[in-house]
């Protein structure tokens, strides 16, 4: 842990958190209750009324769900002390999941939330996993602990089941459902209720209630036992009386627990009820890491391509990560950045290492959902917005010119699913043009391209709804109407079988020629490999190694286009052998179009095969329709990994072919008369049946 020097002195009061979870488990209403008791909102803004601060745009207010990760920044009391903590709200739904990757690589800490009713959804595994990743710490809620159907010790069963954690309840609710009035406190080994109609402000302590007293017993042991690896002294002192550990030692050894990743603190409540979320506000200052609890970030020096580590001081050269790039009407482009090192003040230069550019930034803000608060510098360890910048994409790294450092950049999955647009009007179409480009630029996920054979405009992205809301905004932020196709799935192509393969490409043309000769190997690349595998195995010159780059460049280029259906190939692996040149007419780009149409005959005698998307679907039902939701997966060619039983319903788990899902909600709807749910989420590409090849290929060929 870095020493508290008169710089970094204000650091430790500092939290940079997200709010993350499944759908629907209430990280919105969670969020709004902090702006309230942190006296950043004067009222609670309601999802379902479409009024929460966080969820600022128009089509998160009508659906009621959150879609761009919105920033915060909160101050809270403790121990007469006031921290600051910048909170970014993601979204649940998993067609969003790059918005909480893109966070989740800048924060130093999380709150996992989960519904008491629903416990473990399968976008609770995804985010947790992203946690898991870039080694977040967290903290856990419980949430909806009024709901019928809560069940407090179930979500803490499945997160260890599910997502292999190793959750430690800090506390235990009294009462369930209608009858949840307050919590045993197991750090301090009190009992606290809300006073009813106080907006949950006020706490009042009551002796630990009777029925509770065993349970609350086993529990702060098995709280001691977690913690035990940071303190054998502790365990000791339980042992002998379990009522002479103090507070501070507690949260001391939780904590230090906690930022190890060894164990994850578990509370409940009410954020709806107002129960609970002040304790979440003691909790994230009380466990969740500083940024000086956080280990100095990695770089490499791009002048000496050697690893160097900046630390969270404002001293140190400047250092930050662009981590989302959103477009306000009124601002124009705003980039969202972490700061790792150093201070950066409004109207001075940094350094775009990713584009090699100089950037100007005019205005530096503090964000408050779609609000700006104007700041004069801003400094290591905190999260603001910049304005001013004319390039710059996400994962970009700003630092000072004369200390650059490339900090390592953020991966995001490929769409998977794709539509043609056209404006309804002619005059519309350089409208259009820029809405999505805009568009493509704050989210790394949604991707536009055009048919090179239709001229049409293609959108991916990661689901009907991303795609359905990236339309909408273009409708309502840009004034450009649509039409839409239907949607196309995005299938791939890869290479099976390893073939040999010799090219000679010549061309007499009046004066200078084009020659090259290559003698290569193609087939699928080695395990754990990914992209083009290229060795190079020619002896003796007899290629030249200034030509050798142009027949890797002409391989690279060949994957965008299979030979089966032009689709891209992600993965293959070429050995150059051998080959030969002429002293006049080889040149580079000789050498890149052999490699070109050397690959196009290749391919095809290499097996190549089509590779479609296949989508992790979680169904929950009630049982009596259990029959037609198995049935109706089977015919779309699922394949059911196991049921699960539920008091009153099933979970249904399968793996399925995207291009069978188009429409489903609808069905779902209709087959269980608009009782069950289901969620989906990408997996991984597989190779496509037979005669679903053929009819992709006929289709496009025509």
């Amino acid at each position: 842990m870095a020493t508290l020097d008169k710089n970094t002195s204000k650091l430790h009061l500092n939290r940079n958190i997200g709010i993350m979870a499944h759908i629907d488990a209430g990280k919105t209403t969670t969020t709004e209750r902090i702006l309230y008791y942190t006296g950043r909102n004067y009222k609670m803004g309601e999802v379902h009324e479409g009024g929460a601060t966080m969820d600022w745009m128009i089509q998160e207010q009508e659906r009621g769900i959150t879609i761009t990760s919105a920033a915060t920044t909160v101050y809270w009391e403790l121990f007469n002390k006031k921290y600051k903590i910048n909170i970014i709200d993601t979204p649940g739904h998993v067609d969003f999941t790059v918005e909480v990757e893109r966070s989740l690589r800048v924060l130093d800490g999380a709150v996992a939330l989960f519904c008491a009713v629903g416990g473990v959804e399968p976008q609770s595994e995804t985010v947790w996993r992203q946690a898991d990743k870039y080694k977040v710490p967290r903290i856990s809620f419980v949430n909806k602990m009024d709901r019928s159907g809560a069940d407090f010790f179930s979500v803490v069963e499945q997160m260890a089941e599910r997502l292999g954690a190793n959750p430690v309840p800090i506390q235990i609710p009294i009462g369930a459902e209608e009858g949840f009035r307050g919590v045993v406190d197991l750090v301090k080994d009190k009992a606290f209720v809300w006073e009813e109609g106080s907006d949950g402000t006020i706490i009042v302590e009551i002796p630990i209630p009777e029925e509770l007293e065993q349970i609350s017993r086993e529990y702060r042991m098995k709280l001691i036992e977690g913690v035990a690896e940071e303190s054998d002294e502790l365990l000791e002192k339980f042992m002998d009386d379990p009522h002479s550990i103090t507070e501070v030692e507690m949260i001391d050894v939780i904590r230090r627990a906690t930022l190890g990743m060894k164990i994850t603190p578990v509370m409940c409540g009410s954020a709806f009820k107002n129960k609970g979320v002040q304790m979440l506000l003691n909790a994230i200052i009380e466990f969740l890491p500083s940024p000086l609890d956080v280990d100095a970030v990695v770089g490499i020096n791009p002048k000496t391509e050697k690893q160097e580590l900046r630390s969270a001081d404002p001293d140190d050269h400047f250092s930050a990560l662009a981590f989302k790039i959103a477009t306000d009407p009124f601002v124009g482009r705003i980039c969202f950045f972490r700061v790792y090192s150093g201070r950066l003040k409004a109207g001075s230069y940094v350094y775009n290492v990713t584009t090699g550019k100089k950037e100007r930034i005019s205005r530096i803000m503090q964000m408050h959902a779609n609000k700006q608060e104007p700041l004069d510098v801003i400094e290591a360890g905190d999260i603001g917005a910049g304005v001013g910048f004319k390039k710059i994409h996400t994962g970009d790294t700003l630092t000072d010119e004369k200390h650059p450092i490339i900090l390592e950049a953020m991966t995001f999955p490929t769409p998977v699913i794709s539509i043609a647009i056209e404006p309804k009007t002619q005059k519309d179409i350089d409208k259009m043009s820029v809405a999505l480009a805009k568009l493509a630029e704050e989210d790394p996920t949604f991707t536009v391209a055009t048919d090179q054979d239709s001229g049409q405009t293609i959108i991916s992205g990661m689901g009907e709804l991303h795609l359905d809301i990236l339309v909408d905004r273009m409708k309502r932020e840009f004034n450009v109407e649509c039409n839409i196709g239907q949607p196309q799935v995005n299938y791939k192509e890869a290479i099976k079988t390893t073939v040999q393969h010799k090219e000679v490409y010549k061309k007499q043309t009046g004066g200078r020629g084009k020659f090259a000769n290559i003698e290569f190997e193609l087939g699928p690349v080695d395990e754990g490999v990914v992209g083009l595998q290229f060795i190079d195995m020619v002896k003796g010159g007899n290629i030249p190694k200034e030509f050798i780059p142009s027949v890797k460049k002409g391989f690279e280029i060949a994957m965008q286009n299979g030979v089966l259906a032009g689709y891209t190939i992600d993965d293959m692996k070429v050995t150059l052998m051998d080959g030969s040149y002429h002293a006049v007419d080889s040149d580079q780009l000789s050498f890149e179009l052999a490699a070109k149409v050397g690959f196009k005959i290749a391919a095809r005698k290499a097996n190549s095969v089509l590779l479609e998307p296949i989508m992790k679907i979680e169904v929950v039902t009630p049982e009596d329709y259990l029959g037609d939701v198995t049935g109706d997966l089977n015919k779309r060619r699922a394949i059911l990994e196991n049921v699960t039983a539920k008091v009153g319903y099933q979970i249904v788990k399968a793996k399925v072919p995207l291009s069978e899902m188009f429409g489903y909600v609808t069905s779902l709807r209709s087959l269980t008369s608009g009782r069950a749910t289901s969620s989906m989420e990408f997996d991984s590409f597989k190779e496509a049946p037979g005669f679903i090849s053929e009819e992709v290929i006929k289709k496009i060929k025509g």
